[in-house]
């Protein structure tokens, strides 16, 4: 590859290498930009290295530039960054590193580019191309990151106990970055994350599941989870998915391993949304199997409610893997606890209001339920696939059907709350929600039309029979 022509393209490299060569500092464009121009990735994030100052750096390009161009600059890290656009420059002295075994934050003294480059996670993130003038575009490639890119392989620089050891999350970036590439683990770095799996535990939550959910949004997210199984990794963050792996039989009587099952029903699910927090309701819709898992001696095993402990399970599960305790909880919770009522809807005998009550509850996040519904079909018999889509099918025509006469996804009862009060003169009190919540029923029952008018009447109905008095 021409790496001359390729940086060319964008102006930046040639003007950051003018102020570098002012100010006499050797510099590199370095990392992720380089290993993704390798891959002909898209990227907006450059990274330089000068040997010296990377602030000073940063501060005579801002200036070069005949606009007013801001410097971020964070000095108890020696890196400092500007925005051009929609590039994101970050520029950093080379340095070199050493680590206590408590922590994964390094001690940090000056270094060369060598020492640099010695400190990087995976030899494909090792590379450096020069910007300087006099070598402009020639590529330092010490541990053969570029023979690694195509032989899709993910090494460590150094050995791999000792990179792992160093910063553990560096074990979880070797997944994701598998993951993202589509590449493997070498088997001396894969070991290496085997032996270190227990000091992932120094990491905080909140680093582990920033490299978690760049696994979950891949093309093929399961590829990095049995990655994760396979090193423990997994098992010292997430033990509630580790628990759904394994088959139990008794005579010849076995339930399917829902650790792969749910794999699958992830890989479905990213097939055909980007979403990340529905693809995380793939990740717990069985999360509560192994609790609620029983053997019947005539149906063979059974998980009866685990969709409603499971959703009782995800504010637990979200609070201690650090993910977001807001409506995006509420959101999985959601769709955990209703994942089984649409296929209970193929019956040609349920009732209207059934559905209704589903849709009811979805509300708009009715189509994101039948995808994963969809995706819940994971079964090798391919005619029965065939069937269960069919069955899906039927419901959601069913659904139509209903919304369009009933209008009821997301329905506020006709009468409001405000509305009672003022009529019956009444204060706040459950003599309210009764009344609102009866109206509800009916509506939701077919027993009388989503309008204000049936509402009304049904209403003075009801407040009869509780012996209340119109507010004259």
């Amino acid at each position: 590859m021409n790496f001359k022509e390729q940086l060319d393209k964008v102006d930046i490299f040639r003007k950051v290498g003018e102020c570098a060569d002012q100010l006499q500092l050797d510099t590199y464009v370095v990392g992720g930009y380089v290993r993704d121009l390798v891959l002909k990735r898209d990227s907006k994030d450059i990274d330089f290295v000068c040997v010296g100052s990377g602030i000073q750096l940063a501060q005579k390009v801002a200036e070069s530039y005949d606009f007013h161009v801001p410097v971020s600059v964070f000095k108890t890290y020696g890196t400092a960054q500007i925005k051009l656009g929609e590039w994101e420059v970050e520029f950093v002295g080379a340095r070199k590193e050493s680590y206590r075994s408590d922590s994964r934050n390094p001690l940090v003294e000056d270094g060369t580019l060598k020492e640099d480059q010695d400190r990087r996670d995976f030899t494909i993130n090792a590379m450096a191309i020069s910007v300087n003038n006099e070598d402009f575009g020639e590529l330092i490639d010490p541990f053969d990151g570029l023979r690694d890119i195509k032989r899709k392989l993910i090494r460590t620089p150094a050995e791999p106990n000792i990179t792992f050891s160093d910063d553990p999350l560096r074990m979880m970036r070797a997944v994701r970055f598998a993951t993202q590439l589509k590449f493997d683990i070498e088997p001396d770095t894969f070991d290496g994350i085997v032996d270190n799996a227990e000091r992932l535990k120094i990491i905080s939550g909140e680093r582990i599941i920033d490299e978690l959910n760049k696994i979950i949004l891949a093309d093929n997210p399961s590829y990095g989870f049995k990655l994760l199984f396979v090193s423990k990794l997994l098992h010292q963050f997430f033990p509630e998915m580790v628990d759904l792996q394994g088959v139990d039989s008794v005579g010849d009587k076995s339930h399917k391993d829902n650790f792969y099952h749910t794999l699958q029903v992830l890989d479905n699910v990213a097939g055909v949304s980007n979403d990340l927090w529905l693809r995380w309701a793939a990740i717990m819709h069985d999360i509560a199997k192994p609790a609620t898992k029983r053997f019947n001696k005539k149906v063979g095993w059974t998980f009866h409610g685990h969709e409603d402990k499971g959703a009782r399970m995800t504010p637990g599960i979200f609070r201690r893997l650090k993910l977001p305790m807001d409506d995006r909880m509420k959101y999985v919770q959601k769709l955990v606890r209703l994942h089984l009522r649409p296929i209970a809807l193929v019956n040609d005998k349920v009732t209207d209001a059934a559905v209704r009550r589903l849709l009811f509850d979805a509300g708009d996040d009715i189509e994101d339920l039948m995808m994963l519904c969809r995706a819940d079909v994971t079964s090798k018999n391919n005619n029965k696939v065939k069937r269960f889509l069919a069955n899906f099918d039927k419901v959601e025509e069913k659904m139509q059907a209903v919304e369009e006469h009933d209008q009821v996804r997301n329905f506020q009862p006709p009468v409001s709350g405000e509305e009672i009060m003022e009529i019956f003169d009444l204060k706040p009190s459950k003599m309210v929600g009764e009344l609102k919540e009866e109206i509800k029923e009916a509506i939701l029952e077919g027993e009388i039309q989503n309008n204000k008018e049936e509402a009304l009447e049904l209403m003075y109905k009801l407040a009869a029979k509780k012996g209340l008095n119109i507010n004259r």
